[in-house]
């Protein structure tokens, strides 16, 4: 987690040819917000993140490739259905958005949907256990399955949930059959991953 965008610019300068990007809940200061619609216009690169309000509330966030925001909304509390919107069309693809935990609530509150050709999970913190990590990740094969969706999710490298102390940063991508594309822990390399191919390179970053 940083105060800046340093890692977002680096990243969205140094790879143009990519169509979108997706960063985790909570990277992205209120302050920040047209600084990121700047850049996504410039290299023409939708944006999919989560940000922090002027009251440090999370919220969703989709920003489109010409720098106009598709998705803002707050982050659903535990009690409650998820939040609408939570889908947006975006040139003609359906983009579906569960923040952080809305995982758990994406089953029940995307099934009613149109057809969604990506969903996304931006995570804040790290999983705190092991067991944590395999419900997490098996909640988004099913969500893929029941949606015949490509998922994503992405946490932060750093922080563990409520100072817990223990950490494990996660990434994932499941294709419409619940195959994993990737799925990987306590690896914080960036990856651009193909969704039409169905492959996975890892950006190594620079020195």
């Amino acid at each position: 987690m940083e105060q800046h965008l340093k890692q977002f610019i680096q990243e969205i300068e140094a790879n143009p040819t990519v169509d979108l990007v997706l960063y985790p809940e909570g990277y992205c200061q209120y302050t920040h917000l047209n600084e990121v619609k700047e850049l996504a216009k410039t290299f023409q690169t939708a944006v999919v993140m989560g940000y922090r309000n002027e009251l440090n509330v999370d919220r969703a966030l989709i920003i489109d490739k010409r720098g106009e925001t598709l998705l803002d909304r707050a982050k659903t509390p535990e009690t409650m259905p998820l939040f609408m919107p939570s889908t947006v069309i975006d040139d003609g693809h359906r983009y579906g958005y569960v923040l952080c935990r809305e995982i758990f609530m994406g089953l029940e509150g995307l099934k009613s949907e149109e057809s969604i050709q990506l969903i996304f999970n931006p995570i804040g913190v790290g999983m705190f256990s092991e067991e944590q990590y395999s419900d997490w990740s098996g909640e988004a094969k099913k969500i893929a399955l029941q949606q015949r969706s490509i998922i994503l999710g992405t946490s932060h490298a750093d922080g563990s949930y409520r100072n817990c102390g223990f950490s494990i940063p996660m990434a994932y991508c499941f294709d419409e059959t619940g195959e994993a594309i990737l799925l990987s822990k306590n690896d914080t390399r960036t990856r651009i991953v193909d969704t039409v191919t169905k492959t996975v390179s890892i950006l190594v970053p620079q020195i």
